[in-house]
């Protein structure tokens, strides 16, 4: 095996925390895009001329945003980034309690913003922050003093740094609607939009790739050196991207931003397309084709970002735009990337000492992910789609076919859990 898929195995064993710690949040993660799909199909009208203020068009956003790519991001962080820095795994009754606070406090969050009613939206963004922070300190112990794998740390620390943005920019506007006074909404928005998808989301899961992708396809960690090139050119786009949020020089600050940031992103694609080049596991199935379709939505939302920055005459350009940022690059990363550590957690639950361990391929469930894949494609397709023809309609008939999708990955999801339920009882 190799250096990366080795290194994994070799560590994760005795850094596991218990099944059903790390598993709920994904299983939760499975429910919430069901969710936002729901929301959107609700929303679908206002959709396509969405520029903020309070709506199921925020709420799928947010369902999305915290539901499903928050909720994986505590999961598989808690999981993940003690193999990466050598040391035990944060303690899982916290975990645990995170996670019964943040499951409803997202819901409360969603459906305060969709209703619309800000006291409820103002009461989850409160509760969510909280989880964050808990969330956030058991990371940082984590991370502080790790042996191993510099650049995944230093993808963590900075990803930690901008979540700290993003819950005061996030606090700051659940303030200005329910009337409080807050200082610069416009600068609490530009913030927002920077450093949620593409400073905590982004990076942590740019992060997190450097051990997922060479640990499925069996290579080799790509160079230290170039993960913390990538990592480096990121955190100064957000540098400048933060600075061009208060008003300073915004235009130049925020192309160069982008610039660095495109960088970052080519550095890091290389080294992906590297270690799928040379693993000796080349056929990795439909999860890896939505991982493909999430890299190229980060090489589209740059591009759509420099339109924005240099205000261009598109038709509709904020909502391609997230349709690039969350649909293809994000969400589509997270699905791929689930669909693969779901069954691979979940064997290595189901083993055990004096016994072996399942393939993840007997827990999982192809026919539905084969159904969610094609309706998630499709879904996307959809919605662009609508917003090429400006149509409400297709952007409901595309949200109804995500929704499908989102079911079926429940089903793939609940099929995993239960299979892993059903060999701990035989085997225990």
């Amino acid at each position: 095996m190799s250096a990366g898929g080795s290194a994994f195995l070799g560590g994760a064993r005795s850094r596991l925390l218990p099944a059903w710690t790390t598993l709920r949040f994904f299983a939760a993660a499975a429910v919430f895009h069901l969710l936002a799909w729901l929301a959107l199909a609700a929303g679908a009208a206002q959709w396509l001329a969405f520029s903020g203020g309070l709506g199921w068009p925020l709420a799928a956003l947010h369902l999305l945003t915290l539901g499903v790519l928050g909720m994986t991001a505590l999961g598989a962080g808690a999981q993940l980034v003690p193999v990466a820095t050598r040391r035990p795994a944060p303690g899982p009754r916290l975990l645990t309690a995170i996670w019964w606070v943040y499951t409803p406090a997202v819901a409360l969050l969603a459906l305060g913003m969709g209703w619309p009613q800000p006291r409820w939206l103002a009461g989850g963004a409160v509760a969510v922050a909280l989880c964050f922070l808990g969330w956030g300190a058991l990371m940082v112990r984590n991370l502080h003093g790790g042996r191993g794998m510099p650049g995944v740390t230093a993808h963590g620390w900075t990803a930690l740094a901008s979540l700290a943005v993003v819950l005061a920019s996030a606090l700051s506007l659940a303030a200005t609607w329910l009337g409080l006074p807050a200082p610069g909404r416009s600068t609490a928005v530009a913030l927002h939009l920077v450093f949620a998808p593409f400073g905590f989301m982004g990076l942590l899961a740019l992060g997190l790739a450097y051990i997922l992708v060479p640990m499925f396809a069996l290579a080799d960690s790509p160079r230290e050196r170039d993960q913390l090139a990538s990592c480096g050119l990121a955190v100064g786009g957000l540098l400048l991207a933060g600075t061009a949020a208060f008003g300073i020089a915004p235009t130049a600050l925020r192309v160069a931003a982008i610039a660095l940031g495109a960088l970052a992103a080519a550095l890091h694609l290389r080294a992906m397309r590297h270690a799928l080049r040379t693993g000796m596991r080349r056929e990795l199935g439909r999860s890896f084709v939505l991982v493909r379709i999430g890299w190229a939505g980060l090489a589209a939302s740059l591009v759509l970002a420099l339109a924005l920055a240099l205000e261009w005459p598109v038709p509709r350009l904020q909502a391609w735009f997230g349709l690039a940022v969350i649909g293809m690059w994000l969400l589509s990363f997270v699905l791929g990337m689930l669909q693969r550590i779901l069954p691979f957690l979940a064997a290595m639950h189901a083993a055990g000492a004096g016994r072996r361990a399942p393939t993840p391929s007997s827990l999982t469930h192809e026919r539905a992910l084969a159904v969610h894949f094609w309706c998630h494609v499709g879904a996307l397709g959809g919605l662009a789609a609508a917003i090429a023809a400006d149509s409400a309609r297709l952007a409901t008939a595309a949200a109804a076919v995500g929704a499908a999708g989102a079911a079926a990955f429940c089903w793939f999801t609940a099929v995993v859990l239960g299979r892993l339920a059903e060999k701990t009882r035989t085997l225990s």
